[in-house]
């Protein structure tokens, strides 16, 4: 289930990206980046639509992925 960005409190949704952005395995290229740029870079992706947040039920965890990844995975999208 996609969620909104704008569905959630700005605190939360900073706590969900930086969550995100610190996870194990999160790959920034050779130049590690600031925390604050992270941050920044998603809430610009998600702001623009070029990535969404994921709500998976089953897990009852929220993930935040491109969209691109999305009209891939199925081969229509969601929306």
């Amino acid at each position: 289930m996609i969620i909104p960005f704008d569905a959630l409190s700005p605190e939360a949704l900073e706590g969900l990206i930086s969550e995100f952005v610190t996870r194990e395995g999160t790959d920034y290229g050779e130049i590690e980046a600031p925390l604050e740029r992270k941050i920044a870079d998603v809430l610009r992706q998600l702001k623009s639509g070029e990535a969404v947040i994921l709500y998976n039920q089953a897990t009852q965890s929220t993930d935040v992925v491109l969209r691109r990844w999305l009209v891939h995975r199925d081969g229509e999208g969601r929306s």
